[in-house]
């Protein structure tokens, strides 16, 4: 989407989603530095209502832009579905999620992040929000989850989201009671490098 057809939306006063997303991409990774943190919140949709000065840099959208936008604007389409359906899954149920993401810069380039997601619960222990943390991963962990999303999303292309879900089980040895659990160890024990 150009810069005009955003511009006139925002002026609208709708929020920018995936849809408004870039649709070339382009092979450059933007690299986040040692000491960086991504911090953001989302509603309990996934729109976002906060973004430090990091997030804004990295995803190459103005803070304009992506205060009430939703969140999958950044999604990369190299990205399994499967994978934000166990996010979703997790957060949710008022639990954590841990994982690598690429997500998409707009400018169609790309960055790597381990993200660290928390609901965001009030004093009746109902979820309000969603913050998500992320920092640098490890080039190992980009390298071995590059090859395992690859997978994933070409079992989706051709079976859907059940067919990457059961290929997950296989290429971690898991079922269906401890395919989390499996996944989380493989990124914590990634993430320590």
């Amino acid at each position: 989407m150009n810069e005009q057809k955003i511009a006139e939306k925002l002026k609208a006063g709708k929020r920018l989603s995936k849809l408004d997303a870039p649709k070339k991409l382009i092979n450059k990774e933007k690299v986040l530095s040692d000491n960086d943190f991504i911090v953001s919140k989302t509603d309990t949709k996934g729109y976002i209502i906060y973004c430090n000065r990091i997030f804004v840099e990295m995803a190459g959208w103005s803070r304009f832009e992506l205060i009430g936008a939703n969140h999958n604007i950044i999604r990369h389409p190299d990205m399994p579905k499967i994978a934000f359906k166990i996010l979703w899954d997790l957060i949710q149920n008022k639990q954590e999620f841990f994982g690598f993401v690429k997500n998409l810069r707009k400018d169609g380039s790309f960055y790597w992040v381990f993200a660290y997601i928390t609901p965001d619960l009030d004093l009746n222990g109902n979820i309000v929000s969603y913050t998500s943390f992320r920092k640098k991963p490890p080039r190992k962990a980009i390298e071995v989850m590059s090859d395992i999303y690859r997978q994933l999303v070409e079992a989706e292309k051709t079976g859907g989201i059940s067919a990457s879900y059961e290929l997950l089980k296989k290429l971690l040895n898991a079922n269906d009671e401890n395919v989390i659990d499996k996944y989380q160890k493989l990124v914590f024990d990634l993430q320590k490098g």
